[in-house]
Order: structure tokens, then C-alpha cells, then sequence
């Protein structure tokens, strides 16, 4: 027998959908539309926006060469693609503000664990062209709304990761403290002494995260600018009624970010804990060959958050069905004609009056309608509520 590959499933739970519909309907009362990119893109455009130094790009993606020589893999996450199609289409030179939402499967060769897949699912969200703190606290309160929608509880952790001008001058006194501990850091955040240094605070390695609480933090070295937007940033959550931790060492696990990152956490799904991820990233544009454009997103992990959506018991649409054959014909076109305004599910096979109510309650159906032999004579239903 062959079975789905490990750490890939089948989705049958209708919570999957309930999450879709209220992402999209929030993200479109938020003025954002809809983007699908390729499942399938070039190797390169993950190494150059998602950074060498990421365990994904090192350890993660699934890469291949395909039969006409290219180098290509499926997509680990969701901002890359949406970056290269604005890029592609040329809107980074029209300079006006254009904002996405997405949803839709990504790959990662990880350990398959409770809320983390192979295969997973992502709600994402890409705003470019707005360079105002305000557009952030925008896109958080988005999220916020989508998770209060949902039902599930949450803690919004929030950090910045300076500009251009104050994180060189954190990056040399971070790479200071860390050569000081090297012999006793791990061996990925001995690599990334080199590589990229910011990343080493998200290491999960207890041992490290004992020596890394004492690690200078970028917080308190912003520059001016940087600090101003941080203090926008916490009092405008503060205006909408959002609550928030800091928290220095957030860095997030891509290495496009800067200024804001934040995450959404959730203390109900064990140690994998984080629901939602997002951030500024001004220079992605610009590496991945467009021209200069501010950007700011997060995404959301589906299977991450589906044991934690509440759902309805409440029953819907109606159940027709026929107790002779004769009847067929009649229920059908009767089912098509309801079907305009109410879902209506016509079941083809013959039954007892019995076994069709049994199978309506079992369908949670609001309603049973059903055609007997004087019913079809009268060319009406025999009906009852459930």
C-alpha cells in the first residue's frame, strides 16, 4: 500500500477552510488582493532573499535539478516569490504602494513534529511601497484581528532590528562578545559568527541562549530614527488596544528583515509556540535586482493554529432523498432549484424513511426532505426539521 510521504497529510478538517475564509475576508476589508505564485522557483531567488546563513536554505529546502538543467526548488516560504513577481511585473518602478495576501503550500526537509510539516500551509500577507511605521502597526493589528476572529489566544512579541546605519555598528559589538564565548557556542552559531552574526540570538540551543542573555542588544543601540519608529511602533498597539512584550533577542529566521519584527505565540501548542511571523524588510527589493522599495508582511502557519480555531456545531443545508426510484428524476431537479440560494446535498441511492433521516442527522443537516410515493404523486416533500 502506498502511503503520503512523511511529514506530508491529507487535509479533511474543516477548520482548514474556516481559517482560509476569515484570513482572506479580514485581508480584503484591510484593501489588500490576491497573488498566487509558483509552488516551483529557482534555487537562487531562496539563497539570495531568505540568506545562506538560514537553516532553511542550508538544511531545509527541498532542491533539485530538473530535466532541462535548472537549478529549482519548492518554495519554503511564501515573501521570496511575492517579491520576485512585483520585480517581474515592474511594479517596483511605478513606485506606488501595492499590497497582497497569499495562502497556499510550502516545503521544508525538517523533522515532522505536532503543528510542523513537511508540507505546511501559509496565510501570508505582503504590503510594498509604504515606508511608514504606521503601515506596520497596520499589518500586526491585521493579524491581531485574524486570530481574535479565529477565537485563539495569543501573546504579540515585538523587537527591532535597526537600519542600515545603526546595525553595523551593533553587528561589530555583537561579533565581539560572541568570539569572546566561541568555544562555547554551538557549532551552527559558530558558523554564523561569520556569516550572519544577528542570527546566532534565535539559536534554540539552551547552552547558548545561557550565554547569549548577556549578548548586547540591538534595542539598546538604534539609532535615532530607529528608536523614534520603535516608540511610534509600541504606542500605536497601545492606541488600538493590542498588548505586547518585548523581546530583544526576536531576529526571526530569515535573514531579510530590519527594523520591526514581531511574532504571535501561542502558550496552548507546546514548545513550537509561534502562530504567526512578520516584519519589515526595505531591502529585499533592492537585493533580489528591483529597484529600492519598502516592504513589510507576515505569514501565518495553518497547521500551526487549526487545533486552536473553535468551530461551530450549528447545523446547515438541507438533505433530499427518495424512497423509490420513480422519484429520482423529481428530487433531482427539485435539488438543483434549491440549490440557487442553500446548500443542498441529493443523495442518489433508494431508502427506508428511516435511513435517509438517520444519514441527515449524521450529515448535520438542518433540514430532511423527503419523497415517498404519495409525495411524488402530490409532487411534494415529506420534511422535518433536525
Amino acid at each position: 500500500m502506498i502511503k503520503a510521504l512523511r511529514g506530508m497529510k491529507d487535509i479533511e478538517d474543516p477548520r482548514f477552510l474556516k481559517i482560509f475564509d476569515t484570513a482572506r475576508e479580514i485581508a480584503e476589508n484591510y484593501g489588500y488582493s490576491y497573488i498566487e505564485t509558483p509552488v516551483l522557483e529557482e534555487t537562487a531567488l531562496f539563497k539570495r532573499s531568505v540568506g545562506e546563513s538560514s537553516d532553511i536554505v542550508n538544511k531545509e529546502m527541498y532542491q533539485f535539478t530538473d530535466k532541462g538543467g535548472n537549478d529549482v526548488c519548492l518554495r519554503p516560504e511564501g515573501t521570496a516569490g511575492v517579491v520576485r513577481s512585483f520585480i517581474e511585473h515592474k511594479y517596483d518602478k511605478a513606485q506606488t504602494p501595492k499590497r497582497f495576501w497569499y495562502f497556499g503550500p510550502m516545503f521544508r526537509y525538517e523533522r515532522p513534529q505536532k503543528g510542523r510539516l513537511r508540507e505546511f500551509h501559509q496565510f501570508g500577507i505582503e504590503s510594498f511601497g509604504e515606508p511608514s511605521i504606521y503601515e506596520d502597526i497596520n499589518i500586526i493589528a491585521m493579524a491581531a484581528d485574524i486570530f481574535d476572529a479565529l477565537g485563539i489566544e495569543y501573546t504579540l512579541k515585538i523587537n527591532s532590528l535597526g537600519c542600515g546605519e545603526c546595525m553595523p555598528k551593533y553587528r561589530e559589538k555583537l561579533v565581539e562578545f560572541l568570539n569572546l564565548h566561541k568555544e562555547d557556542l554551538c557549532e551552527d552559531c559558530q558558523r554564523r559568527i561569520t556569516q550572519n552574526p544577528i542570527r546566532t540570538l534565535d539559536c534554540k540551543v539552551d547552552s547558548c541562549q545561557a550565554i547569549l542573555k548577556d549578548a548586547p542588544k540591538i534595542t539598546d543601540n538604534l539609532c535615532e530614527n530607529c528608536q523614534k519608529d520603535f516608540e511610534t511602533l509600541k504606542k500605536g498597539l497601545e492606541n488600538l488596544g493590542i498588548k505586547y512584550e518585548v523581546d530583544k533577542n526576536l531576529v526571526r529566521g530569515l535573514d531579510y528583515y530590519s527594523k520591526t519584527t514581531f511574532e504571535f505565540v501561542s502558550t496552548e501548542i507546546g514548545a513550537q509556540s509561534a502562530i504567526a511571523g512578520g516584519g519589515r524588510y526595505d531591502r529585499l527589493v533592492e537585493y533580489l535586482g528591483g529597484k529600492p522599495t519598502p516592504g513589510v508582511g507576515f505569514a501565518i502557519g495553518i497547521e500551526r493554529i487549526m487545533e486552536l480555531v473553535k468551530t461551530e456545531k450549528t447545523r446547515k443545508g438541507i438533505y433530499i432523498g427518495v424512497m423509490l426510484e420513480d422519484a429520482l428524476e423529481f428530487a433531482q431537479k427539485e435539488a438543483k432549484n434549491l440549490r440557487k440560494n442553500e446548500k443542498v446535498y441529493f443523495e442518489p441511492k433508494v431508502k427506508s424513511l428511516k435511513a435517509h433521516l438517520k444519514a441527515a442527522d449524521k450529515g448535520n443537516y438542518k433540514k430532511a426532505m423527503i419523497v415517498g410515493e404519495e409525495e411524488l404523486k402530490n409532487k411534494t416533500f415529506f420534511e422535518k426539521e433536525l
